[in-house]
């Protein structure tokens, strides 16, 4: 079987994006991993599959997958790739899309400027629904990890689940330690996203993730958006927000309460191939 693909990204959080509205396909999770090997497949923080809507009311459905071949339910960064992809096909001609996810719905626009913004939804503060083990809903929650470290940290799900951290310098934040220990922790059942945030000003964060299932990732933008909640609930933070990441700047807005989240950002094409399983 060959599969055509195009390689893209959104501020260096890397994509392979493949067309499954034109043809039809069903990847195993081990070709899935074979895919994402950055030494004998094309590499990937995120696969991400556009397809045929299941259900009425959505545009495409919008299938995210990590490196190791499990499915993510959400990728904001990716969801700008695919607006974009969408676009370069010849897809669509429309302007603004509603993604059907696997646990819900993502609302795009395409700007007149290039970028992308996408309405990520309200905010999801309920442990249980996160999933995360909590006697009762806090702003922020006591981490203890294996090796002895007390953590602070706020939980919330932005369609995923994240941790975030405030570190006084991301430079220096143990996120290749620390990352895979937050993202493992068994408070957490469906594992977590560890965001590493460090606040700037009122109006200016920067940010490192360390991605579940993709380890540490150049952006990820339901991380940004979490981080950005996760400010603006602890009293850190206006309700617009530029994250600074390791390659650019997403902006985040988010009114509070059960507001949406929106984000802007822009989407690159790096490269279109084809690859035989």
């Amino acid at each position: 079987m060959i599969i055509e693909f195009t390689k893209m990204h959104g501020l260096g959080n890397d994509f392979v994006v493949l067309d499954g509205v034109s043809s039809e396909f069903n990847l195993s999770r081990q070709q899935i991993r074979s895919l994402g090997d950055r030494h004998t497949g094309i590499g990937f923080d995120q696969m991400l599959i556009i397809a045929p809507a299941t259900a009425a009311g959505f545009d495409f459905s919008y299938l995210v997958y990590n490196p190791d071949g499990s499915q993510a339910e959400n990728c904001g960064n990716g969801a700008r790739c695919l607006v974009s992809f969408i676009r370069n096909r010849g897809l669509s001609d429309k302007n603004e899309f509603t993604l059907q996810l696997v646990n819900g719905s993502l609302h795009c626009q395409s700007e007149a400027d290039g970028n992308v913004t996408v309405d990520m939804g309200a905010p999801i503060f309920e442990p249980k629904s996160i999933p995360f083990k909590a006697d009762k809903l806090a702003d922020t929650y006591p981490l203890i990890l294996p090796g002895g470290e007390n953590l602070e940290v706020a939980v919330l799900s932005m369609g995923n689940p994240h941790a975030v951290l405030i570190v006084p310098d991301v430079d220096q934040a143990p996120v290749q330690q620390w990352g895979p220990l937050i993202e493992n922790h068994e408070n957490f059942p469906d594992r977590v996203n560890a965001g590493f945030m460090q606040v700037v000003n009122a109006g200016t964060i920067r940010l490192r993730v360390f991605e579940r299932g993709a380890g540490e990732t150049l952006a990820c933008g339901t991380g940004a958006c979490a981080a950005v909640v996760a400010g603006i609930q602890q009293g850190l933070l206006d309700n617009s927000v530029t994250v600074q990441l390791p390659v650019g700047d997403l902006l985040i807005n988010w009114q509070g309460e059960n507001s949406p989240v929106y984000k802007t950002g822009p989407a690159e094409t790096v490269f279109e191939g084809s690859i035989e399983l």
